[in-house]
């Protein structure tokens, strides 16, 4: 499949690193000479150097033959008007980032219709739902929904003291209806098996039927699990679309940033919570404004770095938990490594997304795992696939993958290798992610 990013940015270099990984034939449009060059000299892509908004650059054969074109640029109207361009060229399919919620709200119909935009993203909303979602299960790490809820993955981090530490998985009494589907260790992914004992901090997916991995979450639910009072740095689009969403969960807001018109603006959005414009690393406003007695400090400004010392201060000032967001992928596991509870890459996040619809047909949804080292896919079993009637055992599938729910007439099971899969059922797969271009046409038999 040949598909075109226009743009360089850091999310179209991530997009196209993620796509070029899987053997998709990428063509990158950047403008900036410096930006191109370095894709050109660390990505396995073709490189044009040229506007990607320009009639004529869409008039180019590796473009106007191209499936999927995505516009990834930070400037929204440029992003529109390439996809318009694109579809007026041929191109079966776009997808643009545009950050300006008076478009999506008010012009999203337009937006699809006469512009030809299949499918639009923003980071940021993208980022504030996830960031909810996981609030919403205060033992996680993750938590991702599959097969319209029947099956759900769960991600927590063993800490001292759980039962399941020095256990090896036969010896975990945890329901049938539950896998331990994945350990990340040392950076570094296991597919487990039955003599595998848990370590303190692996981090540990859980897969199951969703009403069985809800009740068996509140076992890793602590004193503080409980979330009742948010404290968010930073009120940009992020800080913006998340503090009402965590206010209608009926948490208490508090949001703290430098510039006064984005307090006014989040401060519109709500009705309980409180906005204040003032410098987040003030240790002296952060203590007059009970940090110490924060349920979680979730850190959201522009700067990674910057995410990294407030939350340690935050730490310091006695937070319960914290949460980071970053640009860049590589700071995950440090941020991790020096007591961050939980930072989210909102590159990853988008991501997904956008592997989601490029990968349309048999892949239902992606999740990317482990700053994507690892993925957790729904597949849909095509008629003409290699295990279509065989049971797991017999299908003889690539070590780097595991099969984690099967959802057949309706009804989701945690497989074992005496399972039979067949046409039309929905599959739940763990895979690494160098592997995905080998695992997933054996589900689609291509």
């Amino acid at each position: 499949m040949r598909i075109v990013v226009i743009g360089a940015g850091k999310l179209g270099y991530s997009v196209a690193q993620l796509l070029a990984q899987e053997q998709h034939d990428v063509v990158v449009i950047e403008q900036d000479e410096a930006r191109r060059e370095v894709v050109k000299n660390s990505l396995d892509v073709l490189t044009i150097g040229a506007n990607g908004a320009s009639p004529l650059t869409m008039m180019d054969s590796y473009v106007r033959d191209a499936d999927v074109v995505l516009a990834t640029t930070d400037n929204d109207e440029v992003n529109m008007v390439a996809c318009m361009l694109a579809k007026k060229n041929g191109v079966k399919h776009t997808v643009a980032r545009i950050r300006n919620t008076d478009y999506t709200y008010r012009a999203g119909e337009f937006i699809h219709n006469a512009m030809g935009i299949d499918l639009i993203i923003n980071p940021e909303q993208i980022t504030a739902v996830e960031i909810n979602r996981i609030l919403m299960t205060p033992s996680s790490l993750n938590v991702e929904d599959f097969a319209d809820g029947r099956v759900r993955m769960f991600e927590t981090r063993l800490e001292q003291g759980s039962p399941y530490v020095g256990k090896s998985l036969s010896e975990m009494q945890i329901p049938p209806q539950i896998l331990v589907a994945m350990i990340f260790r040392n950076h570094t992914m296991i597919i487990p098996h039955g003599g595998d004992a848990l370590q303190v901090y692996d981090n540990v997916y859980f897969v199951g039927r969703q009403d069985v991995i809800k009740e068996f979450e509140k076992k890793f639910e602590t004193t503080k699990g409980k979330i009742e009072r948010v404290m968010i740095i930073g009120a940009g689009r992020t800080g913006r679309f998340l503090a009402p969403i965590l206010e209608k969960q009926g948490l208490f807001v508090k949001i703290i940033d430098k510039n006064r018109e984005r307090c006014q603006l989040v401060a519109q959005k709500l009705e309980k919570g409180i906005a204040l414009c003032g410098d987040g690393t003030d240790i002296d406003l952060l203590t007059e404004e009970g940090i110490a007695e924060a349920d979680v400090v979730i850190c959201i400004t522009e700067d990674d770095k910057l995410n990294l010392m407030l939350a340690l201060l935050a730490k310091h000032l006695g937070a319960a938990k914290t949460i980071v967001r970053v640009a860049r992928n590589e700071y995950v596991s440090l941020m991790e490594k020096v007591g961050v509870d939980l930072v989210l890459s909102s590159r990853i996040l988008t991501s997904n997304e956008i592997l989601r619809f490029v990968r349309r047909g048999g892949v239902l949804s992606v999740s990317l795992l482990e700053d994507a080292k690892a993925q957790a896919m729904e597949i849909i079993v095509a008629p003409k696939s290699l295990v279509a009637f065989k049971t797991l055992t017999e299908a003889d599938l690539p070590k780097e993958c595991l099969v984690c729910a099967v959802v057949h007439d309706g009804e989701a099971v945690v497989p074992s290798g005496s399972t039979r899969i067949y046409p039309n059922d929905r599959v739940v797969v763990f895979v690494q992610s160098e592997a995905t271009q080998k695992v997933i046409p054996i589900f689609e038999g291509r």
